[in-house]
């Protein structure tokens, strides 16, 4: 099966499906924040471009997980590489951690053989 290359644009259903916020908080957030700029055509459809979608998955975590007001998340938006470089840290250690668990997962569901008796086990026992 051939692989698709990525999408250039996002509708606003695919970003609400993947950043996990509605619409109406989308359009809201793109209001306060300048950083979001997405394209529309000649009916006003809007159409986000990875970057967008990037910028609102940074705000999801800055508004959402550490509890950030508006202004605050505008005024760590200014300094967006530190924040970004963290955002994707903190991506690749949530995927870490489902490897991790999908791999206990498997350990647990796995039954070791019985170890045979050894002449080692003796001494332990004393």
């Amino acid at each position: 099966m051939k692989k698709q290359p990525p999408k250039q644009y996002y509708s606003i259903r695919e970003a609400e499906a993947r950043c996990h916020v509605n619409g109406s908080t989308l359009r809201y957030w793109e209001k306060e924040f300048d950083e979001i700029a997405p394209r529309r055509n000649s009916k006003g459809t809007r159409f986000y471009s990875e970057d967008d979608l990037r910028i609102i998955e940074l705000i999801y975590h800055l508004l959402k997980v550490e509890g950030m007001t508006l202004d605050g998340a505008r005024k760590a938006l200014a300094n967006k590489k530190t924040i970004t470089g963290q955002a994707d840290v903190l991506n690749r250690l949530k995927q870490v951690r489902a490897e991790l668990e999908s791999l206990v997962e498997m350990l647990d569901s796995y039954e070791s053989p019985v170890r045979p008796p050894h002449a080692d086990d003796a001494d332990l026992k004393d």
